[in-house]
């Protein structure tokens, strides 16, 4: 499979900035919906690049996750906010899942604290939610909001988490879930069965499953460490995988840049129906911050399928 950066897609209006891209989603007609830490949480594009519309201004604390439902509605998860809320495609609120003024308790298991994704079962519409930061947990819901059941806890053996930071569904219900910290995907039945796991992968930040051809997008951080920061091959890429977890392909430079087709942070992933995929990137946490003066350095991605 081969890809090609799709150089200055997606123009933002006239003083606007994304700051950071955290994630991003295709809708049923191929509108990208970005979710960012700009002053305009929301963003949406056509395929083409063009903008349409923005919303959800002063309702975000900290965008991290989007998806879009099987209905069409948005599903936004903010850290911060320690909530899962579901949109209209217009921004009407239609249910929030979570207490936004009330963490739970560090690594206690119930949910949230410090949420990271969302995923839907297209068998059921039942949620599933990675939670996150502050909790070694995925949490299952009905498609009211009501809690079925819960699993993992902290560390690094089947089942246990290092940081779930991003969760997917496939076609047949099964959860994934990029186990951050553990450099791993980890596969379960839809009631948290551990089935298997993926190897291979440094530090997998964004998943993306696309059921029509049983295909995995996984997008990988490089390292944060400074004693293997010129090692090659370890991140800063996007992986595409089999639904046995067979190596489709690897699209990204050896090292983390800012060159097209290169990634500093990429963070989320999203493919449309033409196979053209999106990457979201968080350079600015990972990198622009800390120059002088800071900078946005890229937050958004677009590769066309060859």
């Amino acid at each position: 499979m081969d890809y090609r950066p799709v150089v200055g897609w997606g123009q933002l209006p006239e003083g606007w900035s994304f700051v950071e891209a955290t994630s991003v989603a295709v809708d049923g007609s191929d509108n990208v919906w970005v979710f960012n830490r700009g002053a305009h949480p929301v963003i949406v594009f056509d395929r083409d690049g063009k903008f349409l519309r923005s919303w959800g201004e002063g309702l975000i604390r900290r965008a991290h996750g989007i998806n879009v439902g099987p209905d069409g509605s948005i599903w936004l998860t903010d850290d911060l906010h320690h909530t899962i809320r579901q949109f209209t495609p217009e921004g009407k609120l239609l249910l929030t899942i979570g207490d936004p003024d009330k963490a739970s308790s560090l690594h206690g298991g119930k949910p949230f604290n410090r949420p990271t994704h969302s995923a839907i079962s297209p068998k059921t519409g039942d949620i599933y939610i990675s939670d996150g930061y502050g909790n070694s947990r995925v949490h299952k819901f009905d498609p009211k909001g009501r809690h079925l059941v819960s699993w993992g806890e902290p560390g690094t053996d089947p089942g246990q988490f290092n940081i779930p930071h991003n969760i997917a569904t496939d076609a047949g219900g099964r959860v994934y879930v990029a186990d951050r910290e553990n450099s791993r995907v980890q596969i379960f039945d839809a009631g948290g069965q551990y089935l298997g796991q993926w190897n291979n992968l440094h530090r997998p930040c964004g998943l993306f499953a696309e059921p029509r051809n049983d295909l995995f997008y996984v997008g990988e951080l490089p390292t944060h460490l400074p004693v293997n920061a010129e090692v090659p091959n370890i991140g800063a890429r996007v992986s595409i995988l089999s639904i046995k977890g067979q190596l489709i392909g690897r699209v990204g430079g050896p090292f983390a840049g800012e060159k097209p087709g290169e990634f500093v942070a990429p963070h989320g992933v999203a493919v449309d129906s033409r196979g053209d995929f999106y990457v979201a990137e968080v350079a600015f946490t990972a990198k622009g911050k800390n120059e002088t003066p800071p900078r946005e350095i890229r937050s958004l991605q677009k590769f066309a399928r060859q």
